[in-house]
């Protein structure tokens, strides 16, 4: 099973907590391109790297690395949205639109539902965005589609206004639920499932266990 259906143009590192999944490190590894949202920085020069740009107030980035990394630094002091939105949008101005987001959890619950509802807003700005975590990778999508997947996977859907809902190829049926709840904890039947519906919804698809 693919990690991702796409090659993505660039790999944005939030500052939540640095990923250790396997398959997460080496999207990182292979990135043609890697943004560090302000602190994230420090972790990932501190692991013997070097970002192709930091994007950020500066806030929370070492006195030391802003001092010597300030050639990468682009600075955006915009407090009406986050460093994971700064980084999207510095990288749509440079024309790369295929994304995926690491890093993007843990530390503070809020931070986490506030990074993984923005996926939502990126999407209809026209990115092709996944945000990879330790235990899986969330989907934004629209309307009718299908994903690949492997028979017993767990799998989530949270709707964004999605109506007529219904799916093929999992264990159990849905329907245009309100709650986020209500579409968790689903299953895939075999090595595809398709979501048929009218608008906006969101997959996590947890990583294979034998991967």
């Amino acid at each position: 099973m693919k990690l991702i259906d796409y090659q993505p143009d660039a790999v944005i590192l939030a500052n939540g907590e640095y990923p250790t999944h396997p398959l997460a490190l080496q999207l990182l590894a292979e990135a043609p391109y890697v943004v560090c949202c302000d602190g994230a920085a420090d972790a990932y020069i501190g692991r013997g790297y070097v970002p192709d740009a930091i994007i950020g107030d500066g806030d929370s980035l070492s006195s030391e690395n802003k001092l010597t990394f300030a050639h990468l630094l682009h600075h955006n002091p915009d407090q009406e949205t986050n460093d994971q939105t700064k980084a999207v949008q510095f990288l749509i101005e440079e024309g790369k639109r295929a994304l995926v987001i690491l890093g993007a959890t843990g530390k503070r619950e809020d931070h986490t539902l506030g990074n993984i509802s923005l996926l939502m807003e990126y999407y209809r700005m026209g990115v092709q965005v996944r945000m990879v975590t330790d235990y899986g990778i969330f989907i934004p999508a629209h309307n009718t589609q299908t994903f690949v997947s492997v028979p017993g996977q767990q799998i989530s859907i949270f709707n964004f206004g999605a109506t007529e809902l219904r799916g093929e190829g999992l264990i159990y049926p849905l329907s245009d639920f309100g709650n986020w709840w209500q579409g968790t904890l689903n299953e895939a039947r075999d090595t595809l499932f398709t979501i048929h519906c009218q608008g906006d919804y969101l997959i996590f698809r947890t990583h294979p266990t034998n991967l």
